[in-house]
Order: structure tokens, then C-alpha cells, then sequence
């Protein structure tokens, strides 16, 4: 299982697409406030569908609430971010793993990408432009920290509802 940390989100839409993806991914959902929304809006749960209520994410109050509860990322967290000098697919994932977003407006602080710069990573894109919407940023890095590792335990066959592929 793969971790996605979302640090201090300012949109309940792009954190309930991100909740989304968690789920159907098999990832756990990390929150570290300030959130710039309610848990309970009904814009977050719209955007996560059903998915929500299953999806139970973990809320910190800051970083170092982060770490301090989960040691493991101390070892093995990436930080997305456009700031970074390595690409998103040049690391190796590994189960476990986190991948840590920073908020829509700024991003993630620089004195903490500065500490982590190895384990810093970016989503190429066309110079001079900001960045990707952060619930696509999210999707693209975990689904391919999950190609990496085979799709762990993911369903990788389809059915079609009313033919057969036979």
C-alpha cells in the first residue's frame, strides 16, 4: 500500500478526487492541517463519491505530528513538487512508501524540500507554466509508483457489461 500525504489542502473538490483515487488505488489518505475546508462538505464528498465514507484518512495536526506518528516516512517520503531537480518516474517505489503533496497556493514549504532534496520529485511540463491540477499531480506519481510494483493487488482485467471479449 502506497501513501499520498496532502499537506494543508485548500480544496475540498481536489481532495475529494485525490480521496477517490486512494481508494480505487488501494492507498491510504494522509491530511496534515490547516485543511481549507470541512471534512463533512458536501463538496469533498461529492467529488469522492462512495468512496468517501470508506476511505477514513488520517488527519495530523502538522508535520511533525506527521512524522512523529508515522516513523516510516522519515525513511521513505517523496515530495512532488515543481521546485524539484529529479522526475517523478527517475526513483524506485517501494510499498509503503509516501508521496507528500503541498497546498494548491505555495506548495510545500522550502526549508522541508531543502532537507529532503533526494527525495525530491517533479511531473515534467512545458516551461513557464505553474503546475498540473493537484488531484491529476496525485494520480499520475501513485499510479506510477504502483506500475513499478506490478499493480500490487489491483485488478488488471476488465469485463464488458453486455459482450464478452471472447
Amino acid at each position: 500500500m502506497f501513501n499520498i500525504v496532502l499537506l494543508e489542502p485548500e480544496i475540498a473538490l481536489n481532495t475529494g478526487n485525490i480521496g477517490r483515487t486512494c481508494s480505487v488505488a488501494g492507498a491510504k489518505l494522509h491530511l496534515i492541517r490547516p485543511l481549507g475546508f470541512r471534512l463533512s462538505e458536501k463538496e469533498i464528498k461529492r467529488a469522492g463519491l462512495d468512496y468517501w465514507e470508506e476511505l477514513s484518512p488520517s488527519v495530523y495536526d502538522d508535520t511533525d505530528d506527521f512524522f512523529e506518528k508515522n516513523p516510516a516516512a522519515k525513511e521513505r517520503c517523496f515530495f512532488a513538487t515543481t521546485k524539484a531537480l529529479n522526475t517523478y518516474s527517475d526513483v524506485s517505489y517501494r510499498p509503503g512508501d509516501y508521496i507528500m503533496f503541498g497546498k494548491e497556493s505555495a506548495g510545500i514549504p522550502e526549508e522541508l524540500l531543502k532537507e529532503n532534496r533526494e527525495m525530491c520529485i517533479r511531473i515534467p511540463m512545458v516551461k513557464d507554466k505553474r503546475s498540473l491540477n493537484l488531484s491529476n499531480s496525485a494520480a499520475v506519481i501513485l499510479y506510477e509508483a504502483l506500475r513499478q510494483n506490478d499493480f500490487g493487488a489491483l485488478e488488471t482485467e476488465g469485463e464488458l457489461h453486455r459482450l464478452s471479449w471472447t
